[in-house]
């Protein structure tokens, strides 16, 4: 983990900057576009515990590259000293992406916020997270170095993630890292209106390709992880990923 004081130049990062999303519900009466009506999403039960990673998938990670996925690389515009250019999943988890991409209709397409990250980017996160001795557990991954118990966008599999409408990266009643109940998945379904049928949108977009969503973060999807792996009773795919990006 990290230790020694980060070498950032003035103030340090912020988790709320940059705000790089406009309240979902604000931009579709902007413009006169409106979700689908959506399902319900269902109760939301984190698991007790995971299984380790015996048997990892061996594929290297890709560069998420898509006309209707744009990359928003917030935590290298925020200035977060490890965090890298552009955004990378392991295949697998790419084309469940890009499948969710395609099937949109016209106008809407995803943003993504953050996939894979190093273990370094990992370390600063989590300890300028609970450097607030408030803030509860699960917001930020322990950055555990044991390949068998790898945190979850080490593996390359999991994508922190939106709709856009027209290009514009849409909050969904919650920004991207927000550290508030509000921002846990279900936190709207006693709001009737456009953020809940959005975030909705998403959860079922998402869980429809295979992925899994994190409880307390709307934005947090999940394949092949360990947390996938407790919650669909697969056996999980990835370990750790690099360190073909992560060199130097």
């Amino acid at each position: 983990m990290c230790t020694g004081a980060l070498p950032y130049d003035g103030v340090m990062p912020r988790f709320d900057e940059p705000l790089l999303t406009r309240p979902g519900a604000e931009v579709c009466l902007e413009l006169g576009v409106q979700p689908p009506p959506q399902r319900p999403i269902p109760d939301l039960v984190e698991p007790d515990s995971a299984p380790e990673v015996t048997d990892p998938v061996l594929e290297d990670l890709v560069r998420i590259s898509h006309p209707r996925i744009a990359v928003l690389e917030n935590y290298r515009r925020a200035g977060w000293v490890h965090a890298r250019a552009d955004a990378w999943l392991r295949p697998s988890a790419l084309a469940r992406l890009v499948a969710t991409a395609d099937q949109l209709p016209d106008r809407w397409g995803l943003c993504v916020f953050d996939a894979w990250r190093p273990l370094r980017l990992q370390e600063e996160l989590y300890d300028a997270a609970y450097g607030n001795p408030g803030l509860p557990p699960g917001f930020v991954s322990e950055p555990d170095p044991d390949p068998a118990t790898p945190p979850p966008h080490l593996t390359g599999g999991t994508v922190d993630c939106s709709l856009t409408l027209d290009g514009i990266p849409l909050g969904l009643g919650a920004g991207f890292d927000d550290f508030t109940d509000r921002a846990r998945a279900d936190s709207l379904e006693s709001e009737p209106g456009v953020n809940r049928e959005l975030r909705r949108w998403l959860y079922w977009l998402m869980r429809e390709v295979g992925f899994v969503v994190l409880d307390c973060e709307w934005w947090h999807f999940e394949y092949g992880t360990r947390r996938w792996a407790a919650i669909t009773g697969e056996m999980p795919l990835f370990g750790p990923a690099g360190p073909t990006v992560d060199a130097g």
